[in-house]
């Protein structure tokens, strides 16, 4: 049941983390070697799927073991949690070679560009793959200790890695960003980058910075791209967003005034839109400009502004 009436794409993970289960390495090899415990793969970012008999795809599960057998030494497993009473592990995959066309996963699925399929996949699946993809970039990341650079070893499931050498302990991190709609009276604004694709224009966002309150970070933002003052800062939702491992914060901003103007640097344009451009932007009505896709907090924001007029 979600904690909340409103989940964005990638949030809403079902499985119980088991997180007390993760140092016992007897009982995690006992879940890879039962017969029914499962594993998701991902080749290269992308997660095996299949079509859905009531349309849409669906996560293709292996054998855990077989993930097991392919996981080089462990170094590609991550134990994920229990679904009820089996459990649920993910494996790592890379390379050129495509394991599904021709390789040892032929015959059981495709792998699949995770942003294209996310909206077909069933929320639960969607968030398992989105945890499992954030984990698995944070690893590549953090080969080596932070202390004094030795090679480090995955442990506790693969959510710790560990240094041999000295003993140093690195756990995955997560890094907030604030994404927020600003808008004062009955108009929102909207920016674009230079590199997105032409016409879309979407919410403003930043990373929070060490000793800043979400609400600060939104201010600071909103005033280093586009020159705005903001009055009030409410909260509206978070997204798990795992390109590579974000927590996207989304809020709605009031602004003193429209006197905003694109810092050039992150933002090449801005744009004011009444409630009801915004609506039509959001529908695909306005010719040459669009918002974006609603797998996205921005386009989230943007909806949940429209509707409260």
């Amino acid at each position: 049941m979600p904690l909340d009436a409103f989940r964005n794409i990638f949030a809403g993970n079902p499985l119980d983390r088991a997180s007390e289960r993760r140092p016992d390495k007897a009982w995690l090899a006992r879940q890879l070697a039962a017969p029914d415990s499962l594993a998701l793969a991902l080749w290269n970012g992308r997660p095996l799927v299949e079509p859905r008999k009531e349309g849409g795809q669906q996560i293709a599960y292996v054998p855990a073991k077989m993930a097991e057998e392919l996981s080089e030494g462990g170094e590609g497993l991550l134990f994920l949690g229990l679904w009820k009473e089996t459990a649920v592990f993910a494996l790592d995959l890379d390379g050129e070679a495509n394991p599904a066309d021709g390789g040892p996963l032929q015959g059981m699925g495709g792998f699949e560009d995770l942003r294209r399929v996310a909206m077909s996949l069933p929320p639960g699946d969607a968030g398992m793959v989105a945890t499992a993809k954030a984990m698995f970039e944070w690893r590549r990341r953090h080969r080596h200790c932070a202390v004094c650079g030795e090679p480090t070893v995955a442990v506790e499931g693969g959510w710790k890695r560990q240094c041999p050498a000295c003993e140093a302990e690195h756990f995955p991190r997560t890094d907030p960003v604030v994404i927020m709609l600003p808008y004062h009276g009955d108009r929102c604004m909207l920016g674009r980058q230079e590199a997105w694709p032409k016409g879309m224009f979407s919410a403003l966002a930043g990373f929070v910075e060490p000793g800043e309150s979400i609400e600060e970070a939104c201010a600071r933002e909103l005033n280093e791209e586009a020159g705005l003052h903001a009055v009030k800062v409410r909260y509206h939702s978070t997204q798990p967003w795992p390109y590579p491992s974000s927590l996207m914060i989304g809020l709605i901003a009031e602004v003193e005034d429209e006197e905003g103007t694109p810092d050039q640097t992150e933002l090449s344009e801005v744009r004011w839109f009444t409630r009801e451009e915004a609506r039509k932007l959001i529908a695909g009505d306005i010719e040459g400009t669009f918002a974006p896709q609603p797998l996205a907090i921005a386009h989230q924001l943007i909806k949940a502004w429209v509707e409260e007029g």
